[in-house]
């Protein structure tokens, strides 16, 4: 596996512009994207649960209430909110059972962040989405900006689909297996790919 780092990043994008035109216009037009980072463990992913299906700014909204809430976010202080309270700072009913699961998991061992942080992307996958309320998409964007994995697809991100569509020029946006295979060429660095499709997405 590939780590995303300053180190790495001029191999990746070498080979990216290598292997496909569009995405080398991108970068000789725009420059090299910005990589985003996350720290690894409960509050990122609980921030990636929060984010599911709404806006960023929402998202970071409900972040900012729980923050002021219980400080900085950690499994135990999580679980000592009540419905009402979890309500109040702007969490769904289910979104409040997946953040409980996550955080159940973790202090009783069924999730070790600590561990699946040195396993391969696939054993991530596994692990992670083996809880409620963290699909693929979830477990991508972990593997992505916390982890740091060069390889990470989160291809059902809707920047993602758009971002192909503005930089291939394609009249629709592409269907799910369209841009499985658009990606295959980009392989082992689909997480840079990822970067440079939400700069296009911004940019173009």
């Amino acid at each position: 596996m590939v780590i995303l780092s300053q180190d790495t990043l001029n191999e990746g994008l070498a080979y990216l512009s290598a292997q496909d035109a569009d995405l080398a216009r991108v970068l000789a037009q725009h420059g090299p994207p910005n990589l985003r980072q996350q720290p690894q463990g409960f509050p990122t992913i609980l921030k990636i649960i929060i984010g599911q299906q709404v806006s960023r700014s929402s998202a970071d909204s409900t972040y900012r209430r729980l923050c002021d809430a219980v400080g900085p976010p950690e499994p135990a202080k999580f679980l000592a909110l009540d419905d009402d309270a979890l309500r109040s700072i702007g969490f769904s009913r289910q979104k409040s059972r997946y953040g409980r699961e996550l955080a159940s998991a973790l202090i009783e061992g069924r999730l070790d962040l600590d561990f699946i942080a040195g396993c391969d992307d696939d054993a991530v996958r596994t692990a992670l989405t083996a809880l409620p309320g963290i699909g693929a998409w979830s477990a991508e964007i972990y593997l992505l900006f916390a982890l740091r994995r060069a390889d990470a697809w989160p291809s059902s991100d809707l920047g993602v689909i758009v971002g192909a569509q503005k930089v291939k020029n394609l009249d629709a946006r592409p269907t799910r297996q369209e841009l499985d295979a658009m990606a295959e060429p980009w392989r082992p660095w689909r997480g840079l790919a990822t970067f440079i499709l939400w700069h296009g997405y911004q940019m173009i």
